[in-house]
């Protein structure tokens, strides 16, 4: 028994002509007569008669009138549920805290994230700027509901969605360094250069097997976790650091230059919640409609 047949019973109900209930509905009149031909059939009982008076009329029998009731009743109910289903959708709010790599890949948090408070406007982000073990650690203690995370990362514990797109690793150099010269570096001309690289052990690692050999010979003068400071090394001629493209968006272009890897070495970046986290509403909803926008299945 569909709401909307049920609307269709009701208004010829209140017209007593089924012409008349046609009209109101912009409907036309033997599609109405055969929807409650056919809901009668499903009721098993006869829902309407000819007025006794002689007039053209038609008037509910015993049956109708039960059934008019019932459908009052529950067409006043779908309608509450609707109501408040739209309150709920217009009233989600919260703060939503996502903890954050430096990365070319935080162009699709943006996005997602401006999205996301177009429907739901009275949501607030938090942004947490960190190293991905740093986020992965605020997320299982609870004190953070996503992380923007570039891999490797062990990902045991989560629920996650991979981002499209790949972050490049490269050479970050001064304009006159002597390497600026070439169209990308090779693991040997790093050897005798003081360098920055990032402090996560992981990456390292990652690093350590595309230097192969070379990474025993690298002069590696600081570690770091934002690029930041790193880049104020670099300015000041102090270092060149390995690091990825994305996570110097802003840096002063007239001084500095970016060169890739040769071989290439590029990352993976992961939007990433914990498994079984109780989060609050505005949070809930964020996975969904993050599913949906970033147009990749959970991986």
């Amino acid at each position: 028994m569909e709401i909307r047949v049920l609307k269709y019973f009701l208004a010829v109900a209140r017209e007593e002509s089924i012409t008349k209930a046609a009209e109101v509905l912009h409907i036309t009149q033997p599609t109405l007569s055969r929807q409650l031909h056919q809901l009668e059939e499903e009721v098993g009982v006869k829902l309407f008669e000819r007025d006794s008076s002689g007039s053209r009329k038609i008037v509910l029998t015993d049956e109708g009138m039960l059934l008019r009731r019932r459908a009052e009743e529950i067409i006043e109910l779908s309608d509450k549920t609707v109501r408040e289903l739209m309150t709920q959708e217009e009233q989600v709010e919260g703060v939503i805290s996502i903890g954050c790599g430096e990365l070319c890949a935080m162009e699709q948090i943006a996005d997602l994230c401006d999205a996301f408070r177009q429907k739901y406007p009275l949501v607030r982000f938090d942004l947490y700027t960190a190293t991905a073990d740093v986020v992965k650690e605020q997320i299982e203690r609870g004190n953070m509901d996503f992380g923007v995370l570039l891999e490797p990362v062990s990902m045991e514990k989560f629920e996650y969605i991979r981002l499209s797109g790949k972050e490049r690793w490269v050479v970050l150099m001064r304009k006159d360094s002597p390497l600026a010269q070439y169209d990308s570096i090779r693991a040997e001309q790093l050897e005798d250069v003081p360098l920055v690289l990032p402090r996560r052990l992981n990456v390292q690692g990652e690093l350590a097997n595309w230097f192969q050999d070379s990474f025993d010979r690298l002069n590696i003068a600081y570690t770091g976790n934002l690029t930041i400071n790193t880049a104020l090394l670099v300015q000041k001629g102090y270092a060149c650091a390995v690091m990825v493209d994305g996570s110097l968006p802003f840096g002063d272009r007239a001084q500095l230059v970016t060169l890739p890897l040769d071989p290439p070495l590029c990352g993976t970046v992961a939007f990433a919640w914990k498994r079984d986290q109780p989060m609050n509403t505005a949070a809930k909803k964020f996975v969904e409609y993050a599913k949906c926008f970033l147009g990749i299945v959970k991986a």
